[in-house]
């Protein structure tokens, strides 16, 4: 028996979502429908995608390393109905992006990816910056677009922007520690815990901010501008983080697992978004770059 893309859909979904019952709601299918799915990938791969929890799923080691195989997966079914649609190979043309420190590695590279493999005859340039900075090179026509958290945006008068993921705040903890098991975490909770700060895309702003209007004053324990750093630095106990799901991995880089819990109350989240000057005229590789990113949000969104 050959695994099936509806069966992929299912599995990116809950391992997206992060329960059975939120991919079924996001697919608008039944919940036994997505079960029945993952239980028949599992079997057809031979190996455990999920463990399973009171409060939901966690994806596994092995489930991880496939999730990446199976989002590429849908990336090109979709880029072979596109192909059809008109001629691409022959498109040519200059794509200048940018794209912030944050999402450089978790939204742009599949999206770019993608859109090469659509586009092939189309030179990219791509620049990392802070937000600020590409603001400013967006309204002065220095940048088409840029992939970027967009949560803060300062410029709106003079900028256009669309969302391609909404990713919420969630507590990064070692494995075994105290709060893992707890049925509800509050902020109260994660107070006298040593934090480890990450100081990327205004992300250590935002953290402090929403203590501090929780009432609760944060203890760092660390700061970095890594990822990888604060997944070890959990993972190995140093610390809890507080970051947007969008950035979470189970593993450290060392191997050492790192769990991910919900935190009660309402918690802001992160918005990462596609943003170009306003009423500008684009030139037809940007276009092209804004549509395939929006043919992505959309296949992942729908059975």
């Amino acid at each position: 028996m050959a695994f099936t893309i509806r069966q992929l859909q299912f599995f990116v979904a809950v391992a997206e979502q992060g329960t059975v019952s939120g991919a079924a709601q996001n697919l608008s299918i039944s919940q036994s429908a997505v079960t029945e799915a993952i239980k028949d990938l599992e079997r057809d791969l031979g190996v455990e995608l999920f463990e399973r929890h009171p409060r939901g799923l966690n994806i596994t080691h092995k489930g991880h390393q496939f999730l990446r195989h199976a989002t590429k997966i849908l990336a090109d079914v979709s880029d072979a109905r596109r192909t059809f649609s008109d001629d691409k190979e022959r498109a040519t043309g200059r794509l200048q992006l940018g794209v912030t420190s944050l999402v450089a590695g978790y939204v742009l590279s599949d999206l770019l990816a993608r859109y090469r493999r659509a586009f092939p005859s189309i030179d990219v340039s791509a620049i990392e910056d802070n937000g600020d900075y590409l603001e400013h090179l967006l309204v002065g026509g220095e940048l088409d677009v840029a992939v970027m958290v967009i949560s803060n945006l300062r410029d709106r008068m003079a900028l256009q922007a669309e969302i391609l993921e909404v990713s919420p705040y969630r507590l990064w903890l070692p494995l075994g520690h105290h709060l893992a098991s707890a049925d509800i975490i509050g902020i109260n909770d994660i107070v006298s815990e040593p934090l480890i700060m990450l100081t990327v895309d205004e992300i250590e702003e935002n953290t402090g901010k929403l203590l501090v209007a929780l009432g609760a004053r944060p203890h760092v324990a660390f700061r970095t501008r890594s990822v990888e750093a604060v997944r070890s630095l959990v993972a190995t106990g140093a610390g809890v983080a507080l970051l947007p799901d969008l950035v979470y991995r189970p593993w450290s880089l060392e191997g050492d697992r790192i769990e991910s819990r919900d935190i009660s109350g309402s918690l802001p989240v992160v918005q990462v978004g596609m943003v170009w000057r306003r009423g500008s005229s684009l030139p037809q590789a940007a276009r092209d770059f804004i549509g395939v990113a929006q043919s992505q949000r959309q296949t992942r969104q729908r059975p």
